[in-house]
């Protein structure tokens, strides 16, 4: 993956071995396909779970602990996608150290108490990787579809900044470091209640901005020198007619220069896949029913239930549940599968077992 790389920010079910997890962006709203650069600066939450699952939860536990996080769980599976968002329990400290990793061009060592004292250093990130995510992390323009040009995270320096709010707003974060200097800010109730209205942008954010505009009131702060393994090389975006310039690793730089948006493969995107749903005994079951969706609408392709064609995939189809194991296609005119999950349904309604009817209606749930 590249700074230029093309993320699909759109909503997504995950099934999990706990029930269906489905993130969401903190301001309700999907900007479909975005670079990985805008979707870092803007924080935004779909593409950061779709990026753990091309990485891989264990890799990026390993990577945690390399940065000094201590307590995480051995089991990667107690974390699960949500891990991306930032479910680890973690401190301050921890990860004010692992961002002044980052502002030392992918170094980390032990902070010291005592100044000028210095602790050994490992190589965390490779150079040319430090450089990018502080690119992206100091981009005015790029974090402007979350957070606009202007407000608490726009110094009048150069600073690479990131905020972060958890579940019901019980934790604020806003960590970020220029060119001496790395600073975090925690903001919540030592109780653990949630607060109330208070996000990384408007409780911890300001704080920071705060502090290091007084850290730097009489000194500059200049951007990285550009490592010799990182180049800067034109993209055209052709879905938007639109060139610009991006830096990549030397030897992931587009061959021809272009990035081409691609066609979204189709996909199902409820149910999910080895989603299990239970029926209702007090609901008759005329009233209970499931609605299929699938990503690009598309009339050409048809849906498929247990080897039946039921619908065309122009349209969410809706159907009344069966007690038992299934199997849902996306096909062609020709039967070939352009995508297939498989879900379960427990229980049993006394009009269970009447024929299942089927009904085209406009997409909604």
């Amino acid at each position: 993956m590249t700074p230029a790389s093309l993320l699909d920010d759109s909503a997504m079910d995950i099934s999990d071995p706990r029930g269906i997890y489905r993130p969401r962006n903190y301001d309700e709203r999907y900007q479909g396909l975005v670079t990985a650069r805008a979707a870092l600066a803007s924080s935004l939450n779909i593409p950061a779970v779709k990026t753990l699952g091309l990485v891989g939860t264990e890799v990026f536990l390993r990577k945690l602990r390399e940065l000094g996080f201590a307590g995480l769980k051995e089991d990667q599976e107690f974390y699960g996608p949500s891990l991306a968002l930032g479910s680890a329990d973690v401190t301050l400290w921890n990860l004010v150290n692992a961002y002044r990793a980052l502002a030392n061009g992918g170094r980390w060592s032990e902070i010291s108490y005592a100044p000028g004292r210095s602790a050994a250093e490992r190589r965390v990130f490779s150079p040319d990787s430090a450089y990018l995510i502080s690119s992206i992390l100091s981009d005015r323009e790029s974090r402007s579809l979350t957070f606009g040009l202007e407000g608490p995270l726009a110094t009048r320096f150069w600073s690479a900044v990131k905020t972060g709010t958890s579940k019901e707003m019980r934790d604020n974060w806003c960590v970020g470091y220029s060119s001496k200097y790395t600073v975090g800010v925690w903001i919540g109730n030592f109780s653990g209640e949630p607060m109330w209205n208070v996000s990384g942008m408007s409780g911890a954010a300001p704080i920071w901005l705060e502090v290091m505009n007084w850290l730097h009131r009489t000194e500059p702060s200049n951007p990285p020198k550009v490592p010799t393994g990182v180049v800067e090389k034109a993209v055209e975006e052709r879905a938007q007619k639109n060139t610009y310039r991006e830096w990549f690793v030397q030897g992931t730089e587009p061959i021809v220069h272009k990035v081409n948006a691609p066609q979204l493969h189709h996909k199902i995107i409820y149910p999910a896949d080895g989603t299990v749903m239970a029926l209702d005994p007090d609901i008759p079951s005329d009233r209970q029913k499931v609605f299929f969706e699938a990503k690009p609408l598309d009339k050409s392709l048809n849906w498929m239930l247990d080897d039946v064609v039921i619908g065309h995939a122009g349209a969410a189809v809706s159907w009344s549940p069966r007690s038992g194991n299934h199997s849902l296609a996306l096909v062609d005119s020709k039967n070939r599968v352009m995508d297939r999950i498989t879900f379960s349904v427990r229980g049993r309604v006394e009009d269970n077992k009447q024929e299942a009817g089927f009904s085209d209606r406009a997409l909604s749930r």
